[in-house]
């Protein structure tokens, strides 16, 4: 399968029309995995990647480093 990508607005960017969530990054997902993920998303074209840094707060009330734990 070939990755297509569409235009992002008026920006002239072009982004891959599957994106990469980060989510669970760094909280289920350990930090080697994550990086083998993201290469993997690279190699298959994908450059979008969604890091937003809260996803609705903290999965657990005992998280050390709070929000952005993704990125």
């Amino acid at each position: 399968m070939t990755m297509t990508y569409d235009h992002l607005g008026r920006t002239g960017l072009k982004v891959s029309k599957l994106g990469l969530g980060t989510m669970n990054f760094g909280w289920v997902t350990d930090a080697s995995t994550s990086l083998d993920l993201l290469d993997r998303a690279v190699e298959e074209g994908i450059n979008f990647v969604d890091t937003a840094d809260a996803y609705g707060g903290p999965q657990s009330p005992d998280m050390e480093q709070g929000y952005g734990l993704s990125e």
